[in-house]
């Protein structure tokens, strides 16, 4: 009788744990997020009642809204971008044999290894305007008249931010793609030749179609953790100043001082926003004809 019980339970106990964990460490935080961000909470955590919706307004009323969206589109589209192109280059290069392709390999998970917010505040300190390695160079050389304070405005922040964030995302990516082309069958390229085909038209027309896996998985994972990257902006400008260089991210850990349940409305907008963005990737790029 509990054979044929535990027969009938087919595959639920070998997946009930990975199901129970998903549940503990997904599912619940996303159901607690939607019940804080209804309620009344006091900066000292203290839960008042019930709120409705009014968080919510009060979070699309807030005038640094309109410009926090519109800096983490532009953030998300360029280091995405900018991550991607370089890592394919990159993975090019290193698919190739040269002198020294072992130790370059290495070099390139250094910023992998390292932590992504020690890495955000080592770039700080080298772009501080008074002890920054950055504008002394550029004094010594006669680049620059006075130091810069390249991390205190969000025209000159800006770009920086872009620049640390493609450097901690290039490992990665870089090696999904060298996996990638390292599935590139050599007979491929072989008949390729021999049919008399350039190297661009090669490049075009078997590289990249046989990359594309590779390449969808890195864009997706590439976009979620940008979209929801913290590390690297709080570490160099804390979202500063006024706001002027915070994703919602970033911005949704500035509200939690002051308003916790605003702070978790901005949460569930930034998870909705995340899972509608990743079905259009995947409804344009087509994911399903790419596995057939």
């Amino acid at each position: 009788m509990s054979t044929t019980w535990f027969r009938r339970l087919g595959a639920l106990p070998w997946i009930a744990p990975s199901v129970l964990l998903i549940l503990a460490v997904v599912v619940w935080p996303v159901v607690e997020m939607v019940r804080t961000s209804l309620r009344r909470i006091d900066t000292s955590g203290v839960d008042l009642g019930p709120a409705g919706l009014d968080k919510y307004r009060k979070l699309f009323a807030d005038p640094r809204l309109p410009d926090v969206l519109t800096w983490t589109a532009v953030w998300t589209v360029a280091v995405v971008a900018l991550t991607m192109l370089i890592s394919l280059a990159l993975a090019q290069l290193f698919n190739q044999r040269f002198p020294g392709r072992r130790i370059t390999r290495w070099a390139l998970i250094a910023p992998w290894a390292a932590s992504v917010l020690m890495t955000a505040i080592g770039f700080r300190w080298m772009l501080d305007q008074v002890a920054g390695v950055l504008n002394r160079l550029l004094l010594d050389l006669g680049l620059i008249d006075s130091a810069e304070a390249w991390t205190g405005d969000a025209a000159h922040a800006k770009p920086w931010l872009i620049a640390v964030a493609v450097f901690v995302s290039l490992p990665f990516t870089t090696y999904t793609l060298l996996a990638g082309l390292q599935t590139v069958p050599a007979e491929v390229y072989e008949a390729a030749r021999v049919d008399g085909a350039s190297r661009l038209q090669t490049y075009g027309r078997i590289t990249l179609p046989l990359l594309r896996p590779a390449f969808l998985v890195a864009l997706v994972i590439n976009l979620i953790n940008v979209f929801n990257s913290f590390p690297v902006i709080w570490g160099m400008t804390q979202g500063g100043p006024n706001a002027d260089t915070a994703t919602t991210t970033v911005f949704m850990y500035m509200l939690r001082s002051h308003d916790v349940a605003e702070s978790a409305a901005l949460s569930v907008v930034n998870f909705a926003a995340v899972i509608a963005m990743v079905l259009v990737f995947l409804k344009v790029s087509g994911w399903k004809e790419a596995d057939r």
